[in-house]
């Protein structure tokens, strides 16, 4: 019993020291926007790594759960003789929730790692020492860069994931089930609301903060040489998953307060 608790207090001790981190690292990532040099071009070379690079995985991820969406929906919709709701169902479905948390552990898994095994090496072979020792600011120059970077990004790769579910449903939807394409069309043009695709940004924003600013912390607090890399890297990656899974359901309550409905 005294062993559980104790490992329990560990746990809740290690919490607490992480995200007092995390928070001293934002904190000292906003005092960076507001000084010189801004490190623009870094932001832009960063948007380029991460959003045509991320390009292909996204939308295949997307395509293939707007078929399997349809895939499972149809038959019941077909039962009930909802045919003509299968495009609403799948767009609300994909654009409420599957596209921005699918697209986000999808970055999460091969950005994160990326950002945290970088920051990691760096660390490892002193060279963020050195910044600090030439009165450069590591927080500035390689955490503002890549969060913002992915806070701009990830809802555009997002939107591209929505779109390539949409068409993978709708084309599982006509040559498998024989629907109508107009009818599908016309579903989904009457199911999506502003709402939806309001809901549909604002989580991804929100996720590739928290990918990056959870990424950046672990490669900046790597220890123990080249296997600390990649115990950092497995750890950027396990807990930007774990918190995106968590702030969808606090960002869906929100969400569905803030437009007093059932839409999230």
């Amino acid at each position: 019993m005294a062993l559980g608790i104790s490992s329990l207090m560990n746990l809740i001790s290690r919490f607490l020291v992480e995200l007092q981190d995390i928070t001293l690292l934002f904190w000292r990532m906003l005092r960076g926007l507001r000084k010189q040099p801004r490190y623009f071009d870094e932001m832009v070379r960063q948007m380029d790594l991460i959003g045509v690079g991320s390009l292909a995985i996204v939308s295949l991820t997307g395509f293939f759960t707007g078929c399997v969406l349809i895939l499972q929906a149809y038959p019941t919709l077909e039962y009930y003789g909802a045919q003509s709701s299968a495009g609403q169902s799948v767009a609300i479905t994909l654009i409420r929730e599957l596209g921005p948390v699918l697209c986000a552990l999808m970055v999460a898994g091969r950005v994160g790692s990326a950002i945290s095994a970088e920051l990691g090496s760096m660390v490892v072979s002193q060279q963020i020492d050195a910044m600090r020792a030439l009165g450069t600011s590591p927080a500035r120059k390689l955490v503002t860069p890549r969060v913002v970077a992915l806070v701009v990004t990830l809802p555009l790769l997002t939107v591209a994931a929505d779109i390539f579910g949409l068409i993978g449903g709708g084309i599982i939807a006509r040559y498998l089930y024989a629907l109508d394409a107009n009818s599908y069309i016309t579903s989904l043009r009457t199911g999506i609301t502003i709402q939806d695709i309001l809901g549909g940004i604002v989580k991804p924003i929100v996720f590739g903060f928290l990918i990056g600013l959870i990424s950046c912390h672990k490669g900046l607090t790597t220890q123990g040489g080249t296997v600390g890399v990649g115990k950092s890297t497995t750890d950027a990656v396990v807990l930007s998953s774990i918190t995106i899974i968590i702030a969808d359901f606090f960002l869906s309550k929100v969400l569905q307060g803030f437009f007093s409905s059932t839409l999230f």
